[in-house]
């Protein structure tokens, strides 16, 4: 009779085993005349400050230190402010207005200058940001502004209406270049401050802004107030008789609208420092999500948010969303010099925001795409980047602080695979985490291995064509309903690992594709990065900044998720030049040889981070070849004198493969595919190997774990049954794909998920489901109470054959051993026939053997022959 039993001597026991909140502006709904929208653009593109009048500087703060990477110190050049140094690239997080900037006075007789100081602080206009690094970039190392919590999310900033004050004299400014205006209008100009907001000549201050759509712009400092003057096609300047550049504010009407009072972006120092710049040149910012994409922040003591990307080879980048209607004309970026990264500090603009980033490309094409960085999304077929800030308070401090506590291949580690768009469809990340754990945790299972979560625009991928690296898929949730479930596992004592996917990336045209014009994610020869197997592009390895922002993400699921491990997809299609190419489509490497030798230092480079920033947490390489030294540690050298990847863990496809098609053969069959079963201990420590029968097993025609058995229906599960004890004895991880715990017999498919009503008790066949599952839970059971399973299973002292040879009876036996010793017997029969006193040689000592799991035990479904696994030793006691 088909089963697996397992035996242990009667004599031994079983073991016992925050982020702040920020303030935001709501976008406005559509209006319905083009003065309306032009409004409301304004409303929500740049929200006033508290008060219109010029305030002192607030005291200075100290910065929170940003980057980790070991790359030397950068110091950059300090921006002056009214005698003190001011720190350009470090947010100030206090109520009052940012020091100004004293350059001197205007040669100009004073009689010509206007009135004298109107008071409270000075502020400097933005200093261009060509050359080799940021403008006025900071003398420090805390580079990053750091987010403060001064005001409620999603909090409007009041619009005021300026009081009438004394008018400043003015004149027509010098008219821009019109190279520079042209570019300038166009999106495709590097240095828009250096042409915007306000700048000290000899002749006065210049003040210029660029607000399409507006009837008037006039500038508001304290008490005083000038005018701009139309310069057409949406620009505003006028040369204010002032010695120095005030604090200001821009007071714009649109049509017959009240006038909005908003601050000017382009006052603004750099938000982002040099030392931080450098970190992402060098390709290694550890924590390049704290410095690029979108930032609530306070900056100069004024409440937005802070927009960076890297686009190297662009013309220019111009912000849009719905706070501009989609028109990025008055949200030009600035490109911060040899970095490649382009930043804009927008007031008034908080989380919710909806964004994309407006990329020219060196041919002068304009292409909207969303932001490689964003750590949220809209919900697909929506493709735009949101404004995020979690505000996340996570209650799993225990399950961190232990999860280190014993190395995970001396740990029972049973994985339970699950596609949480379908599992229970129709549930989001809030309403799985009230049933995922507690369903989990009733099975057994010390993991979950999640199909990946980041964002995805199509759903048939199944989340293997990734276009947000950084965001959870909204499809289900917010990135901190994520965390809700993340934590809700952990509090039941479950692992999270998820699936992450730098093997390749879709070519979507508002994505990682050609980003800034060029082959900047990719390769750019199409003989590497075209992927012949799935129609995506493959990452371009051997570059610093494409390397730093995988082996980032890495870690950012790590950190700011708190998942236990990462399940890397597709390792051998990265390893090898020629995978899945015919000879002629592919080009070698620079020795002549067909392997990557930039993914090899791609991923010896992002297990070595996660290891030493995550303590606890495992890598997973889903890897189908011989490559040597997969789980071997990067610093330890094999056979050809070069270190192993340091993956944790691979999986271990050989015997998935060839044990899969020894259980397809009727059992007459399988005495002539007996290798099948034992030629798996060959190689069984090579690499410290899981088991998996995963999600590629179980669709794609490839029918169900049960239905891949010989036989009729209860034949089928009895096989399925013996299949399933000898997976969870054979040495090594178990991972087991959601459905097949219970013997679902139809393929999976995302649409609908697994086929639940199997375990309806209504169901005729319930029994059947329900008792496949019993054994499912009773494996973990004995699994975990059991180290003879799990605590040598990298060691091969831990195994022993009893019996491998008996092709004709096609039955395996074996023995496994704990750390102190304890044996195991398992004894496997793949056949239909009930073998009575069969014999076999098992080690002197024990006496007697006591049975643990039986099943064909009539619990499981099975047929409840008495006591099958009751041995005796070799000498008959």
């Amino acid at each position: 009779m088909e089963g697996t039993a397992a035996a242990r001597p009667a004599s031994a026991e079983p073991a016992k085993v925050s982020e702040p909140a920020t303030s935001a502006t709501p976008a406005p709904p559509a209006p319905r005349t083009p003065e309306a929208r032009a409004a409301a653009h304004s409303t929500a593109q740049g929200a006033a400050a508290p008060s219109a009048d010029v305030q002192k500087p607030a005291p200075k703060s100290p910065a929170p230190k940003s980057g980790t990477g070991k790359a030397p110190s950068a110091k950059a050049p300090a921006a002056k402010a009214a005698g003190t140094t001011a720190r350009s690239g470090t947010a100030k997080s206090g109520a009052g207005k940012p020091p100004s900037t004293k350059a001197g006075p205007p040669k100009t007789p004073a009689a010509d200058a206007g009135p004298a100081k109107t008071g409270g602080a000075k502020t400097g206009g933005p200093a261009k940001a060509g050359g080799a690094g940021p403008a006025r970039s900071p003398r420090t190392r805390k580079a990053t502004a750091a987010a403060t919590g001064a005001t409620g999310a999603n909090r409007a900033v009041p619009k005021r209406r300026a009081t009438s004050a004394p008018k400043v004299k003015v004149r027509p400014a010098p008219p821009l270049d019109a190279t520079d205006r042209e570019r300038l209008l166009a999106g495709a100009h590097h240095d828009p401050h250096g042409m915007l907001g306000a700048h000290l000549t000899d002749e006065g201050v210049v003040f210029r802004a660029l607000r399409p759509h507006a009837t008037s712009v006039t500038v508001v400092a304290g008490g005083l107030e000038a005018e701009l003057i139309s310069e057409g096609d949406g620009l505003f300047a006028a040369v204010a008789a002032l010695r120095e550049i005030p604090d200001y504010r821009l007071r714009v009407r649109y049509g017959t609208d009240e006038p909005l009072l908003v601050d000017d972006p382009y006052r603004m120092l750099p938000a982002l420092g040099g030392f931080d710049l450098h970190l992402i040149s060098e390709g290694r910012h550890e924590e390049l999500w704290r410095v690029l994409g979108a930032h609530p922040m306070t900056h100069q003591g004024v409440t937005g948010t802070r927009f960076t990307v890297w686009a190297p080879n662009a013309r220019g980048v111009r912000v849009t969303g719905d706070f501009t209607f989609w028109d990025g004309t008055a949200c030009p970026m600035r490109s911060l010099g040899s970095s490649g990264v382009w930043e804009l500090f927008l007031p008034g603009i908080g989380e919710g925001t909806v964004y994309k980033f407006d990329v020219c490309a060196a041919d002068g094409t304009h292409t909207m795409r969303a932001d490689p960085m964003a750590r949220r999304t809209e919900c697909p077929p929506n493709t735009a980047s949101v404004v995020h800030t979690s505000r996340y308070e996570w209650h799993d401090a225990d399950w961190l602080a232990r999860r280190g506590s014993r190395p995970i291949h001396e740990a029972p580690f049973s994985v339970y695979e699950v596609h949480l768009g379908s599992w229970r469809p129709g549930l989001g990340f809030r309403e799985l985490a009230e049933q995922l754990p507690a369903y989990v945790r009733d099975l057994g299972f010390t993991h979950v291995e999640l199909l990946p979560v980041a964002e995805h625009p199509f759903g048939g991928s199944w989340g293997y064509q990734i276009t947000g690296y950084y965001a959870p898929t909204a499809r289900l949730g917010t990135p901190d309903d994520f965390k809700y479930l993340v934590d809700r596992l952990h509090q039941e004592g479950i692992g999270v690992l998820v699936d992450w996917v730098p093997a390749h990336f879709p070519k979507d045209d508002w994505a990682l594709a050609r980003f800034d014009g060029t082959p900047l994610y990719e390769h750019p020869d199409p003989r590497r990065a075209e992927h012949p197997d799935w129609g995506t592009l493959e990452f371009d390895y051997g570059r610093n900044e494409v390397r730093n922002f995988l082996v980032a993400n890495a870690t950012y699921w790590c950190e700011e998720f708190h998942v236990d491990g990462l399940r890397v997809d597709a390792v051998a299609s990265m390893l090898y030049l020629d995978y899945s190419r015919e000879d002629g489509e592919w080009s070698p490497n620079e020795f002549g040889g067909r392997d990557n030798p930039d993914a090899v230092a791609f991923l010896q480079e992002m297990n070595a981070t996660v290891y030493r920033r995550c303590p606890g947490v495992v890598t997973i390489a889903e890897e189908s070849t011989a490559w040597d030294g997969v789980t071997r540690p990067t610093d330890v050298p094999g056979q050809w004198g070069i270190g192993g990847l340091g993956f944790g863990l691979k999986w271990n496809m050989g015997w998935m493969h060839d044990s899969l098609v020894y259980m397809s053969k009727d059992p007459i069959h399988r005495r002539y595919h007996h290798n099948e079963m034992t030629f798996s201990m060959v190689y069984a420590y090579s690499e410290n190997y899981v088991l998996p029968i995963s999600h590629d097993e179980v669709v794609h025609g490839k029918g169900a774990l049960v239905s891949k058995m010989p036989g009729d229906w209860w034949q089928q599960r009895a096989n399925h049954r013996a299949y399933l004890g000898f997976m969870w004895s054979h040495p090594g991880k178990q991972l087991l794909f959601m459905g097949q715990e219970f013997a679902q017999g139809a393929e999976w498919s995302e649409a609908h998920g697994p086929d639940w009503w199997l375990l309806d008790p209504s169901y005729s066949a319930e029994p059947d489901h329900r008792g496949v599952r019993d054994l499912v839970r009773e494996l973990n059971t004995v699994y975990g109470r059991t180290p003879s399973l799990w605590e040598r299973d990298c060691d091969p002292s831990g195994f022993a054959w009893i019996t491998a040879d008996a092709a004709d009876d096609n039955v395996l036996a074996f023995l496994r051993y704990s750390a102190d010793g304890t044996p195991l017997l398992v004894v496997s029969n793949f056949s239909p026939v009930v073998r009575h006193d069969y014999r076999l040689g098992v080690p002197d000592g024990p006496t007697a053997w006591r049975p643990l799991l039986n099943t064909d035990d009539k619990q499981y479904g099975g047929s409840g022959l008495v006591e099958p696994c009751l041995l005796y030793t070799s000498d008959g006691a």
